[in-house]
């Protein structure tokens, strides 16, 4: 995909086009493709003339739904791997999810558990 086109180049192509420039000659004095002047004309017509966001989270929505349930997951077994939760979601809640997917929501989150309980530090371990 292209990079993102700068605001200040839409507006001043939208402005020529709304002056009287057809789309073929704003897209050929501004150096951009004949395609992107027809696509911004038919935005700006819509009443949109800024970009939509670019990026971004966008399906977080769906695991952020479930946090109760991967708490009480988490809650009720703490060795409870990432594997076991993908296949209980899908069975249990219809919902198919990555393992990046609950990483990055239990990292989001801050929550963590261990599988082995915490163990000393070294005596001999120098502590700075």
């Amino acid at each position: 995909m292209a990079r993102a086109l700068s605001i200040d180049l839409r507006h001043r192509v939208l402005r020529a086009m709304r002056d009287g420039a057809s789309t073929h000659a704003a897209a050929e004095r501004f150096g951009i493709a004949i395609a992107t002047a027809v696509r911004w004309r038919s935005q700006d017509r819509a009443g949109r003339s800024d970009p939509l966001p670019m990026g971004g989270d966008r399906c977080s929505g769906r695991i952020e739904a479930q946090a109760e349930f991967l708490q009480s997951l988490i809650d009720g077994k703490d060795d409870i791997t990432l594997h076991e939760m993908q296949r209980r979601l899908a069975e249990e809640r219809g919902l198919k999810v990555g393992i990046g997917t609950l990483w990055r929501f239990f990292d989001r989150h801050g929550l963590t558990w261990k599988k082995r309980p915490c163990t000393r530090a070294s005596k001999s371990a120098r502590i700075s």
